[in-house]
């Protein structure tokens, strides 16, 4: 049973990373599109295809327990020091890449596993407090738990005549 410690990066924002990525699929697409050597093309399958060949999304669960959300996600073949796990208080973000070789010692007769970039971006349905975050990768499955941010409350302020 491996267990592996995973640093949760507190980021401010989200959106960077998720603009590079967009950026990257749009110019895949159009790529597929402009090669399809005809007029009327598929964009929309061109997308999913430029998309799927970037990212994998893999499933996820989000659960509330008391004061603290409960995050799984199922990395299989996804090694601790190639995952990125960053998070805001709304959201969080998981990269890695995954890789898959085959070897000469054996003939491969089927295989689907393969190289690629596992992306997945997760909103929490409250904030929650970055700093509270604790990850852990143990047998292709990390687990992230987070603390409920306490909420803002109104505070009187007295008001001194200068």
């Amino acid at each position: 049973m491996t267990k592996s410690n995973i640093e949760v990066k507190k980021v401010e924002t989200l959106f960077d990373e998720l603009d590079r990525l967009h950026e990257a699929i749009k110019g895949r697409a159009y790529d597929l599109f402009r090669n399809t050597g005809t007029p009327w093309g598929s964009a929309l399958r061109d997308w999913l295809t430029a998309e799927r060949e970037f990212v994998s999304r893999p499933p996820i669960e989000l659960r509330q327990k008391d004061s603290t959300f409960e995050v799984r996600v199922a990395l299989p073949g996804v090694d601790a020091k190639d995952l990125d796990v960053q998070i805001t208080s709304e959201g969080m973000l998981i990269k890695a890449d995954a890789a898959h070789e085959h070897g000469a010692e054996c003939s491969v007769h089927v295989c689907e596993f393969g190289p690629g970039k596992v992306f997945r971006s997760i909103d929490f349905p409250e904030k929650i407090d970055p700093d509270s975050a604790k990850a852990e990768l143990k047998n292709g499955m990390l687990f992230l738990t987070a603390s409920i941010a306490k909420a803002a409350t109104a505070k009187k302020v007295d008001v001194k005549a200068a």
